[in-house]
């Protein structure tokens, strides 16, 4: 049984896990995965409606006939929070895409070996 204010995991097709909860690669998909968490226990959508939402992107990911090897997993999670946060008013395309750009900068100037840090 899940705590109070935990995400029903069993509602996430897909979901890499072990028995201690998700496994993550990188440490964006842990931080995209932080966000949405987050954004739900906030009131922003339903953790229903994050469930379904995520469902509809890997069906349309499937559709596209991408591999259904969970190695693209945590990219349909940024693509599904990234489209309910939008539907949701809470950013907009521009400000994604001016975000996006000046992480690529941040990186491409930040010397080997450093923590690319971005400016606010």
């Amino acid at each position: 049984m899940n705590q109070p204010n935990q995400p029903d995991l069993t509602q996430l097709p897909g979901l890499p896990k072990d028995e201690g909860g998700p496994i993550f690669a990188e440490p964006w998909q842990a931080q995209a995965f932080a966000m949405a968490v987050k954004l739900s226990h906030a009131g922003y959508f339903t953790w229903t409606e994050w469930a379904a939402e995520l469902a509809a992107e890997l069906k349309a990911a499937a559709g596209r006939g991408e591999p259904d090897d969970g190695s693209k997993y945590y990219q349909h999670w940024l693509n599904t929070l990234e489209r309910l946060a939008q539907a949701k008013g809470l950013t907009n395309q521009q400000a994604l895409n001016d975000r996006k750009e000046a992480w690529a900068d941040a990186y491409r100037h930040t010397p080997h070996g450093q923590p690319v840090i971005l400016k606010r």
